[in-house]
């Protein structure tokens, strides 16, 4: 049903016969004139395609107009940097070192989180009393004290009240731990390095595609091959060789101890530590009781079967609990590693510069652009969580039962 006065039935027919006649003509045109076709097809195409970069290059501009500061100099220092970074870097720079920062911190309290949390949460299962109710008071302890207070116990109440760098405390004079932070070895790399990184690489993928045969062989035959040790020869034995043929491309910067401050090696903020710290205990809390619950979820039967088989707890727990338990606790696991990403914003409360930190601070500061970096924060805080479930959806796919 159309307007008063328009009649759309009408006007598509009229189209129709439109685009038909230009059909027409140019079939025409091709058999006549096969080249003059080419030239007006190319020239027609060659239009379209600037008109269709002439409509990407202003909606670029649109999008990126609020953003043209982030090519002007910074003018100030960060002092945690994963990249080349100087006062006279641009805002892009720093924008990019702040998230390198939030990434890294971010990646390692997960992995260490989940260490922590699968030995309590198996811990919190033990026959033994005392291993079962420090467990459990770990995790009562843990969940129900809030983060940023735990961030400030560990920064205020511990970091900041160790001894200044003349009186460290040492281990084997290589490693110091002192109110500055976490000194150790640095390790310098040779340019012949890259050459044990690719035999690295190599031996990586020959032991990826060994246990892949090896896999698809036990479901096939239902035999598997004990090649643990061949594994472990293909990752370590052929990069070892080409790190001793090359005459050891590597050397280590010790820390020393100067007059006022350590010298040399590599520092480790104290804001660094105590986050990590933070973020990896209290989710490990959480990650816990996801454990518990997943192990207490496989049905009774499946243990005792396992006990039938002459199984001990421990080859039970590797080979039939936790397999079945896994599709029950990756879920809730995602949530926490998401979680995880989105408190490392807290390190604000440190002043250590993570993305939350270089961009809400001094690059707010200098250039008033609220809405803009708010906005850009937000949208990076959205993509680190969906690829984060993207990844642990895929693993969660992989994890579950196959029947055969």
């Amino acid at each position: 049903m159309g307007f008063r006065g328009f009649n759309s039935g009408a006007l598509q027919g009229q189209v129709f016969a439109l685009y038909s006649r230009l059909k027409s003509r140019a079939i025409t045109l091709y058999r006549q004139n096969p080249v003059l076709f080419g030239l007006a097809a190319f020239a027609i195409s060659a239009l379209l395609l600037w008109a269709v970069a002439l409509l990407l290059q202003g909606f670029w501009h649109l999008v990126t107009a609020p953003f043209t500061f982030f090519s002007d100099s910074a003018g100030f220092a960060i002092n945690q940097t994963l990249l080349p970074y100087s006062e006279s870097s641009s805002y892009g720079r720093a924008f990019m070192v702040g998230l390198l920062n939030t990434l890294l911190v971010s990646g390692l309290a997960i992995i260490f989180a989940t260490i922590v949390g699968f030995i309590v949460g198996i811990a919190r299962l033990s026959p033994n009393w005392l291993v079962a109710k420090l467990a459990m008071a770990y995790v009562e302890i843990i969940r129900n004290i809030p983060l940023l207070l735990q961030l400030f116990f560990w920064y205020f109440a511990v970091l900041r009240t160790l001894p200044h760098p003349k009186n460290s405390h040492a281990l084997l004079d290589s490693f110091f731990l002192n109110k500055r932070g976490l000194f150790l070895p640095k390790a310098v790399f040779d340019p012949a390095m890259i050459w044990v990184g690719l035999a690295v690489l190599a031996s990586v993928t020959a032991a990826f595609l060994l246990h892949r045969k090896n896999r698809l062989n036990h479901i096939a035959t239902g035999h598997r091959l004990d090649f643990f040790w061949r594994w472990v020869a293909a990752i370590s034995l052929f990069p070892v060789a080409v790190f001793l043929l090359l005459g050891l491309p590597l050397h280590l910067e010790y820390p020393a101890l100067g007059r006022f401050n350590l010298r040399g090696g590599m520092q480790v903020l104290p804001e660094f530590i105590a986050l990590l710290l933070a973020l990896s205990l209290y989710t490990a809390g959480y990650i816990a009781e996801i454990i518990r619950s997943g192990i207490l979820a496989v049905n009774q039967g499946q243990k005792e079967a396992a006990a039938a088989l002459g199984l001990s707890r421990s080859q039970s727990l590797k080979l039939v609990v936790v397999p079945q338990a896994m599709r029950i606790i990756i879920p809730p696991l995602t949530n926490q590693y998401m979680n995880t990403i989105k408190n490392s914003s807290l390190a604000v409360a440190i002043a250590y510069p993570d993305l939350v930190h270089v961009t809400m601070g001094a690059m707010l500061s200098q250039t008033g652009k609220a809405v803009e970096l708010v906005m850009l924060v937000m949208l990076v805080y959205l993509s680190l969580s969906l690829l984060t479930s993207l990844f642990m959806g895929w693993f969660d796919r992989k994890m579950q039962l196959v029947e055969r």
